[in-house]
């Protein structure tokens, strides 16, 4: 396995500290505050830890303060309800004594329904489009590093090809909506919690982008401010986070200084896996007060 991806894993992972009880290390991905999607893949571990063979199909949760790089992140579980088909879980996530992000999430038994699900939207293959780091080359080569965005520059432990060419230098108002495939840049084991950790780790990347598109913006501008405010999240099939996923995402408002998003996560033979939705915090500032 690739160093980026082990080390992902291993985030993933969590030390048992009690029998509700986790403890999580971080990483700085580049942001000013720990990654969300870290916070949200392993609030789901710890609680997935908590209810033996039963399988994680919904998530919400609450961003309650930004996450310090530099600590690890205590999560603690309680065991709100175990029944013969559903069991629900209630994480917080604490640093520093004081909770920054509260998480719920219910588990079950898999069994049998009725089935019916839209269809994934008409787009190339990932083998046709190009790896986003080519684009990320291209803008280490265009704009000098001091002015780029940290996190533009790190390794990631996912492969990125957009179906819409990113537009970073010279954005363009555009339609609220963008379609991105993704997978882990190597292959994981076959753990199903552990894939849907990942998986949640992976929902909260390219998200809100999409509400940048009506409006010109790009993470190159420096008079505004993006930080997710909740994030929700519902299992739908099995997947595997090592094979290809499209994630098709809209932004369909913006009000208030918050912008909402939502997206739907399909395998690559048309399998709709995952719906999200979050909301985010959009702040624009006086160009000359950034």
């Amino acid at each position: 396995m690739k160093p980026i991806l082990e080390d992902l894993v291993q985030l993933l992972a969590l030390e048992r500290l009690d029998t509700n009880l986790f403890r999580g290390q971080s990483r700085d991905i580049g942001t000013q505050r720990v990654f969300g999607g870290q916070v949200l893949g392993q609030a789901l571990a710890a609680a997935s830890r908590t209810v033996g063979e039963l399988v994680a199909h919904s998530l919400h949760a609450y961003f309650l303060r930004k996450g310090d790089h530099g600590a690890p992140i205590i999560y603690e579980v309680d065991r709100q309800r175990d029944g013969r088909s559903f069991s629900s879980r209630r994480v917080v996530a604490i640093q520093h004594g004081r909770p920054i992000l509260n998480l719920a999430a219910s588990f079950q038994k898999p069994e049998e329904g009725l089935e019916h699900q839209v269809e994934m939207p008409d787009v190339p293959p990932p083998e046709d489009l190009p790896d986003l780091e080519a684009c990320r080359q291209q803008l280490r080569d265009t704009v000098p590093e001091e002015k780029l965005p940290r996190f533009l520059l790190q390794e990631r432990p996912f492969e990125f090809r957009s179906v819409q060419q990113p537009q970073l230098l010279d954005p363009q108002p555009r339609d609220a909506a963008t379609q991105i495939w993704f997978r882990t840049v190597d292959r994981l084991g076959d753990d199903d919690a552990q894939h849907r950790a990942v998986l949640a780790y992976a929902s909260d990347y390219n998200l809100i982008a999409a509400a940048l598109r009506p409006h010109g913006l790009s993470f190159l501008k420096p008079n505004f401010q993006l930080a997710s405010l909740d994030h929700a999240m519902w299992f739908q099939r099995p997947f595997r986070a090592d094979e290809w996923l499209l994630y098709d995402i809209d932004s369909p408002s913006a009000t208030g200084a918050r912008a909402l998003c939502r997206g739907s996560i399909f395998r690559q033979d048309g399998t709709l896996v995952a719906v999200v939705a979050q909301e985010g915090l959009m702040r624009v500032w006086p160009a000359k007060d950034p």
